[in-house]
């Protein structure tokens, strides 16, 4: 990887420094990663708020909050790929002891199982924390019908934790560890913070003064919010998300959890903000990002991976509130001071001349359709998101389906004339044909006897 310009280094030690300042941050540290790498770290304020102190720096752990909840999505997903539970299940198949079982483990994925948002009893991140036969009897009632709305739920991320243990036969934070942290070399991500580490502070709103926050073992809620990691540990993280897998994870079920599923509908405001199978996403001018954020008493992280380019940032803080969209202005900076590559170099593709016979127009009914294949092989309708346009891959079989846009998940086949050409596509319920109404196509519903007339 290419080291960054120091003119662009600079720029972002100076903004990193400003956030540090203006916000009245202990201390906060940040990096980027691009091309699967980190290309830059930093880091302002000293751990304790004091002149003097000790210095931040990308390897002091702190606390990450939330983002510890798409480590556990992830161990969820591995599951299902090894067959041990389907994303459709009800979560009470595999604890039965759970009154809300009827809620699905893909519902709990995505907060829409309409659970509570936080634990009954005392407040969990800053109190000592409880056995899970006592949350689960105590703490996990309905607060909306399940699949009907997003609804963010701390505890219901402690049911997935407590999933993840009761399938793998132990501690949700070992199978974390040995399935995740260990084969990406995530060395500096652990249950319980781990020499040097920032101590949790609050700042007070109206002076120049810090307050330490308590920090305890959650216990049955530690999935919801307990790791720790450093900035430059959980860069790695940021690597993973942004297609670096390292065969932790397949591609395709990586691209499965990033689907936008619920939306966090705000009256008033426009839709920005969605959740996937363990991941925020969002929708920035139409370019899409993902990620998490995460906040614990005394501490605020941010994970955020430009998903079209692959750039990803980190930032980390000891603060209880106060951290501004640093971490977004970072990755805007690294993108105008460093342009990523463009796309390849156009060349011509000799294997497409066995599907030349599918492109060019077709009709559904008398609407027209454009047809075209993709440098990868794909084909695409139309245009994705634009009335029924959509993207098909091959199957393998002679079939396509479809992976963007209306038919999403649908069958497309061809159906040939006697000679083997290609006059219709068939796709769900519909027929496309070469003219519309192509007299000599069977389509549904036949023809006027009269024709075009």
């Amino acid at each position: 990887m290419t080291p960054l310009d120091p003119a662009t280094a600079r720029a972002l030690d100076a903004r990193l420094a400003r956030e540090q300042s203006a916000q009245r941050l202990p201390s906060v540290t940040a990096a980027l990663v691009r091309g699967g790498e980190v290309v830059w770290t930093g880091a302002a304020g000293t751990l304790d708020g004091r002149a003097g102190g000790t210095a931040a720096s990308a390897d002091v752990q702190y606390r990450i909050g939330s983002i510890t909840k798409t480590l556990v999505a992830v161990a969820v997903l591995r599951l299902r790929d090894a067959g041990r539970l389907d994303l459709g299940d009800r979560v009470g198949t595999h604890l039965p002891e759970l009154p809300c079982g009827h809620v699905t483990v893909a519902q709990l994925l995505t907060h829409t199982s309409g659970l509570q948002a936080e634990n009954d009893g005392d407040w969990w991140e800053r109190t000592a924390g409880v056995p899970w036969a006592e949350l689960a009897a105590s703490s996990t009632a309905l607060r909306s019908t399940p699949g009907t709305r997003f609804h963010y739920s701390n505890v219901g991320y402690a049911v997935l934790g407590e999933l993840v243990t009761r399938l793998a036969g132990r501690p949700w934070h070992e199978v974390v560890r040995d399935e995740l942290l260990t084969p990406l070399g995530m060395t500096r991500t652990t249950l319980r913070p781990e020499a040097p580490a920032a101590p949790g502070l609050a700042v007070h709103p109206f002076a120049d003064l810090v307050h330490a926050e308590p920090e305890h073992d959650a216990l049955a809620m530690a999935p919801a919010g307990q790791l720790w990691s450093s900035a430059r540990d959980l860069a790695r993280w940021a690597a993973f998300l942004g297609g670096r897998t390292e065969g932790v994870l397949e591609a395709r079920t990586l691209q499965e959890s990033l689907v936008p599923v619920a939306v966090n509908d705000l009256v008033g405001l426009p839709w920005t903000g969605a959740h996937a199978l363990g991941w925020q996403v969002w929708n920035v001018d139409g370019r899409r990002y993902a990620g998490h954020g995460g906040s614990m008493p005394g501490f605020l992280a941010n994970l955020r991976v430009d998903l079209a380019s692959g750039d990803g940032v980190v930032v980390l803080a000891n603060a209880t509130s106060g951290l501004g969209p640093v971490g977004a202005e970072l990755l805007d900076l690294l993108a105008e001071r460093e342009p990523a590559a463009g796309a390849p170099a156009w060349t011509a593709d000799p294997a497409q001349a066995e599907r030349l016979d599918l492109v060019g127009d077709w009709f559904w009914g008398t609407y027209p359709f454009r047809l075209v294949l993709e440098p990868d092989g794909a084909l695409r309708l139309g245009e994705p998101g634009q009335g029924r346009g959509a993207r098909f891959r091959a199957t393998g079989d002679g079939t396509w389906v479809g992976e963007a846009g209306y038919f999403a998940g649908e069958p497309m086949t061809l159906r040939r004339d006697d000679a083997g050409a290609v006059v219709a596509l068939e796709v769900a319920s519909f027929v496309l044909t070469r003219t519309p109404y192509d007299l000599g196509t069977g389509v549904p519903g036949g023809h006027d006897d009269l024709g075009w007339h």
